[in-house]
């Protein structure tokens, strides 16, 4: 019975936030994505050299949990994009490739700790709660950097990135930027939020 409430709580929290509680595409929604991905690997050959997008596509193809959350990334403004391969596992790597920080993912604290400290004026929802139910993993400050080195991101916003618990435990969490053309890595209270600052995510496949 306790595990039924849980999954009903989950639930109830996923759907107020606006993500699919299903994770299910339909044949066209599938397709108009894989569409859309292809589209955007094919434009940014220096994101992922050497990789072939049938590949990718026949890995993406029987992995349906992945697609699901491959849509919630792009239906929040992520625009995900390969960026690499796991030498071990084989996998491919996605992350968020937006220009900005994804817009419907904005406004957002850094944790549930910190959602239920605030007293008022609390945000819609928390970053690392959200990219859990998206079923992706938070960039870390060295994956936020590497992605930097493909592009310009974040140029006039900012993205929390996944913070070190020794930095958290003190209340505090971390965000980076571009701004003068050098990355920049900055820290904020936890329970802060800001509309010009998301989280971008990666995933593998």
């Amino acid at each position: 019975m306790l595990k039924e409430g849980v999954k009903r709580l989950a639930a109830q929290r996923t759907q107020n936030r606006g993500v699919a509680t299903q994770k299910g595409l339909s044949p066209e929604q599938r397709d108009e994505l894989l569409r859309t991905l292809k589209a955007r690997f094919e434009k940014n050959p220096n994101r992922h050299k050497g990789v072939e997008w049938a590949k990718v596509q026949a890995k993406l193809a029987a992995n349906p949990d992945a697609l699901w959350s491959l849509n919630e990334m792009e239906r929040s403004g992520g625009e995900p994009d390969v960026v690499g391969q796991d030498k071990e596992t084989g996998e491919y790597i996605f992350y968020d490739c937006s220009g900005e920080s994804p817009k419907e993912r904005r406004s957002l604290c850094y944790d549930r700790e910190a959602l239920a400290a605030r007293k008022e004026h609390k945000p819609k929802d928390n970053a690392i709660d959200m990219a859990a139910a998206m079923g992706i993993e938070m960039l870390t400050e060295a994956q936020y950097r590497e992605l930097q080195t493909l592009g310009n991101f974040d140029t006039k916003t900012s993205s929390w990135v996944k913070t070190p618990p020794e930095i958290r435990k003190l209340g505090g969490a971390i965000f980076c930027d571009r701004r003068y053309d050098h990355v920049f890595t900055y820290h904020n209270g936890a329970e802060s939020y800001y509309a010009a600052r998301a989280f971008r995510g990666s995933l593998k496949v």
